[in-house]
């Protein structure tokens, strides 16, 4: 490799690396409100960024619209047209130039509307020229995907709100594979370990296990607060929950067929949007089925684990999850990646590396199959590290809640010394 060559190499390196460091602070921006944003772009670059932008769950709510053009082009278009709450606008006018070329649009802009520019000429001065005359930002390119968003940000989030909670995501690759089970105890090891307010959601309303695995029997829960999101808000759902230990309450199915639970694509969204603004955490137990609303869920939680047991048709599944997953999450991390029930005696299954290999990924955590500790601990409403707090399985599960909630790093999972055990039988 020549000198220029690693030269141009080096520098992609260290953009990338500025890029995932940028990208990563964003995991705890607030979504933006309902707004409209129309961007006019000058550049494909530019355009690009945006439709990015356009594809980020936070923007889920904006109306987004990319246009070919500069200032001159948004100066015709709202001449005869109401302006968005936002323009976004490139353009390559010299500083001297810049604020005589926006006048045009100036006169046809809704005083309520913001102005972010994209430009070309890193000039202090043009700057708070621009700042003084009423545009809300001034970006010099090049730009990235973080730039746009964080400009956004500052704009239409309040940055006073309280913080958001994080929520987490649980769905099972297949039916049976314990992603409840897995989610419950997270759930529990999350509340008990961080002393944290945490609301386990049980979404699985015909069916869900989370009454029975706590060892509850409320009248209400979260069919009370999606069939009425009108009524919807902190104090009703304060009023839902289920209190299952001093720092878990739980927001439980009803678990009846008593009616068909038929939802639209973004029936759980106000419900997700106040269990945010009512806990530092949130873990959904999602059923495992494909719908326009468990889309919707994946979608806007911030944290996904996909659990599956190490056979074929769990790995087929979980690869098309993984896959349907980047391509909606494309500016988040990868879910992560549970293996459980491995080691089930006369059972012939994958091992998990070889399950993993096309998957491009490692597991966070390798669950062994244990009938007795597992079975005992469901029959008595309580979770694994209340039967058996020094095992390796409440060991994993304790590592699991570390991780999803991000206050330790991914490493490699390492197999309990009960599965090198079953391993020997």
């Amino acid at each position: 490799m020549s000198t220029v060559e690693y030269d141009i190499k080096h520098t992609a390196d260290l953009q990338q690396a500025e890029e995932a460091v940028r990208m990563g602070e964003l995991e705890n921006m607030r979504p933006l409100p309902r707004i409209s944003v129309h961007a006019f772009c000058e550049s494909e670059e530019l355009q690009r960024v945006m439709e990015r932008c356009g594809s980020d769950r936070r923007l889920s709510k904006v109306s987004l619209r990319i246009t070919s053009g500069g200032i001159a082009a948004a100066a015709n278009m709202f001449a005869s047209a109401p302006t968005p709450n936002l323009i976004i606008l490139e353009t390559r006018a010299s500083s001297a130039s810049l604020l005589n070329e926006l006048a045009p649009l100036a006169a046809v802009c809704d005083p309520s509307t913001k102005v972010i520019i994209v430009g070309y000429h890193n000039d202090i001065a043009l700057y708070r020229e621009l700042i003084r005359n009423g545009i809300s930002e001034y970006i010099v390119q090049p730009v990235g995907m973080p730039d746009i968003m964080t400009a956004m940000a500052t704009i239409f989030v309040d940055p006073d709100a309280e913080p958001l909670g994080r929520s987490i995501a649980f769905i099972g690759a297949k039916g049976g594979v314990g992603a409840s089970t897995i989610a419950h105890n997270c759930a529990f090891g999350i509340s008990r370990l961080f002393s944290t307010e945490t609301i386990l959601a049980d979404l699985d309303l015909p069916y869900g296990t989370a009454n029975i695995d706590f060892d509850q029997d409320p009248t209400q829960g979260i069919a009370e607060a999606v069939y009425a999101p009108e009524r919807l808000d902190e104090m009703f759902l304060d009023r839902l929950l289920t209190k299952c230990s001093e720092h878990l309450s739980l927001l439980a199915a009803p678990s009846l067929l008593d009616r068909a639970y038929d939802f639209d694509g973004h029936a759980f969204q106000p419900v997700m949007d106040v269990l945010q603004r009512s806990a530092p955490v949130t873990v959904l137990d999602v059923p495992h089925t494909w719908s326009e609303w468990t889309r919707s869920v994946l979608g806007a939680a911030d944290e996904v684990v996909i659990c599956a047991s190490p056979d074929l048709a769990n790995l087929r599944n979980t690869k098309n999850l993984i896959d349907a997953l980047r391509k909606m999450r494309p500016n988040d991390k990868p879910p992560h990646l549970v293996l459980n029930q491995v080691g089930m005696p006369k059972r012939p299954e994958i091992s998990p590396s070889d399950f993993c290999e096309p998957l491009e990924c490692e597991p966070v955590a390798i669950i062994p199959f244990d009938s007795n500790l597992f079975g005992t601990a469901a029959n008595s409403g309580r979770m694994i590290s209340e039967m058996d707090p020094k095992s390796p399985t409440a060991e994993t599960f304790s590592q699991l809640s570390h991780i999803v909630t991000g206050r330790i790093a991914i490493k490699k999972a390492k197999k309990s010394s009960l599965l090198s055990l079953l391993k020997r039988k």
